[in-house]
C-alpha cells in the first residue's frame, strides 16, 4: 500500500520544525556571543603576511638539519664547556665587551636610517662603557638610563625599501633572508676593516700572530653569541618546526625594521 504524498509531506514538515525548535532552544541556553573587537579589514592582507618566499626549500631543509647536527655535536658541547669553566661574572664581562663592540654597527646603521635619537644614545653608550666601563667589561650606560638598541645593515636595507628576498638557511648562522644575508656581508666587511686598521695602528705584530689573535676573538665571539641564545633545534615540540622558524624569523625582521 502506497503512502499518500500529503502524509509524507506532513511528516517531513514535522521533523524539520522539531529540529529547528530544538536548535533554537539550544541556542537560547548558550551564553551571549561577544562582538568582534576588530573587523577583518583592519588586519590587511593576511595571505601576504603569512607568505614566506622559499624557492630553495630543499637546500634550506638540508642546511637546517646540518646546523642541528653541528649545534648538537660541536657547538653546544663547546658552549657548555665554556659555561662550566668560566665563572658567571667572567661570561658577563665577555658578553659586555662584544655588546660594546656591536654598538659601532648600531651607530652607523642608525645614522644610515636617519634615526638621530638612537644614534646619539648609542654613541653615549659606547663612550660611557668604553671609558667608565673599562673597555666594555662593565655596562654602566644601562644604569644611566641609556637604552641598548640593535641595528644592522639588513634593517637599513629594509628601511630604504629593499625587499626581503627569498628565505635562506646559512651554515652555522642559521635562518636568514637574501636581504639580511647582504646586511651580514656588509657589516662583516665594515667590522673587518675597523679591526684591520686597529691592528695596523698597533703595529709590531707578525702576520701569524695577528691572524691568531683575530681568529681567537672571532671564535670567542661566536661562542658568546651562542651562549646568549636559548634556541635549541628540534626542542620546540612543534611538529613543523622548520615552517615555524621560517615564519617567526621573517616576522621578527619585519618588526625590527619598523622600530
Amino acid at each position: 500500500m502506497r503512502t499518500p504524498r500529503s502524509v509524507i509531506l506532513r511528516l517531513f514538515l514535522c521533523v524539520y520544525l522539531t529540529t529547528l525548535l530544538s536548535g533554537c532552544a539550544t541556542t537560547a541556553n548558550r551564553p551571549p556571543v561577544e562582538p568582534a573587537m576588530h573587523s577583518i579589514a583592519e588586519f590587511g592582507d593576511d595571505e601576504r603576511m603569512l607568505y614566506v618566499d622559499d624557492p630553495w626549500e630543499g637546500f634550506n631543509r638540508t642546511m637546517y638539519k646540518f646546523n642541528y647536527r653541528f649545534d648538537k655535536y660541536v657547538f653546544l658541547p663547546v658552549v657548555n664547556t665554556y659555561e662550566f669553566i668560566l665563572p658567571t661574572f667572567v661570561q658577563t664581562g665577555i658578553s659586555n665587551v662584544f655588546n660594546n663592540i656591536g654598538e659601532v654597527k648600531t651607530l652607523y646603521n642608525s645614522l644610515f636610517q636617519l634615526k638621530g635619537t638612537k644614534a646619539l644614545t648609542t654613541l653615549g653608550r659606547f663612550v660611557t662603557n668604553s671609558t667608565i666601563g673599562i673597555g666594555g667589561l662593565f655596562d654602566p650606560a644601562t644604569s644611566f638610563g641609556l637604552t641598548r638598541y640593535e641595528e644592522d645593515f639588513g634593517q637599513t636595507l629594509g628601511k630604504w625599501g629593499v625587499g626581503t628576498g627569498p628565505f635562506v638557511v646559512l651554515p652555522v648562522l642559521g635562518p636568514n633572508t637574501a636581504r639580511s644575508t647582504g646586511g651580514l656581508v656588509f657589516d662583516s666587511g665594515v667590522r673587518y676593516a675597523i679591526t684591520t686598521s686597529i691592528f695596523n695602528s698597533v703595529g709590531g705584530m707578525s702576520d701569524g700572530t695577528e691572524s691568531t689573535i683575530k681568529n681567537s676573538i672571532t671564535a670567542v665571539e661566536a661562542i658568546d653569541t651562542r651562549h646568549k641564545q636559548s634556541f635549541r633545534y628540534y626542542k620546540s615540540g612543534y611538529p613543523f618546526e622548520y615552517y615555524m622558524v621560517r615564519y617567526l624569523f621573517k616576522q621578527q625582521r619585519e618588526f625590527a625594521i619598523m622600530k
